[in-house]
């Protein structure tokens, strides 16, 4: 039984660009929400949020073996018995993403479908005042969430002493040789860059 652990590719490309696209589509939209003057921005911002999460959707079920919802979003009492080992100091290993990583991504994907819908209706005007109360309501649950999902990622780091956050920067964790990915679908993530910064382009050239 092989036991002995190396550094092994996780995270495929394409989710690492849509977790850090992500980061910064929320983050641009939610400083930019207040102001008139970058209105622009916020709303094409926005839009992009709710591309990236339909990328994710798809990739969840047809991207690589840590990518897949199948490999990471676990049932109640999963999720209970990982968080009674946090307590302990002594939580069990995952590969991948940990049962109470996957809950903080279920909700962040459902929070982000919540704010691209009540932002086009906003936009829109469908609905009335109460959409963009709403729209505003489903943004701050997001920030509550990120902040909670990176107080998580620290502590999950110190516990099992590897570092989260690099992992999604290079793609690589501890784990057995035999558990790691085979292809990282470069293509693929260099397509969803494309795709980002063309409908940037698309949206702001006109104003240059």
């Amino acid at each position: 039984m092989e036991t002995t652990t190396t550094q092994i590719r996780v995270w495929d490309a394409p989710t690492r660009v849509f977790h850090w696209l992500l980061v910064f589509s929320f983050a641009g939209a939610y400083l930019t929400s207040e102001s008139e003057r970058w209105s622009l921005v916020h709303i094409t911002l926005g839009y992009t949020l709710g591309g990236l999460i339909a990328f994710r959707l798809i990739w969840g079920f047809v991207g690589t073996r840590y990518a897949r919802f199948t490999s990471f979003v676990k049932g109640p009492s999963e999720v209970l018995q990982y968080a009674k080992s946090m307590a302990t100091l002594k939580p069990k290993h995952f590969v991948g993403h940990n049962p109470l990583g996957a809950v903080a991504i279920v909700l962040l994907i459902v929070s982000g479908i919540a704010i691209v819908v009540t932002g086009y209706a906003a936009f829109n005007e469908i609905g009335g005042e109460w959409v963009a109360e709403l729209h505003e309501i489903a943004s701050h649950i997001m920030l509550i969430l990120v902040g909670i999902h990176i107080v998580g990622v620290i502590a999950a780091s110190w516990l099992h002493k590897e570092n989260l956050a690099r992992a999604m920067v290079n793609g690589f964790k501890q784990g057995k040789a035999a558990d790691g990915i085979s292809r990282v679908w470069v293509s693929v993530a260099v397509v969803l860059v494309a795709t980002v910064l063309g409908f940037w382009y698309l949206q702001w050239a006109p104003l240059g």
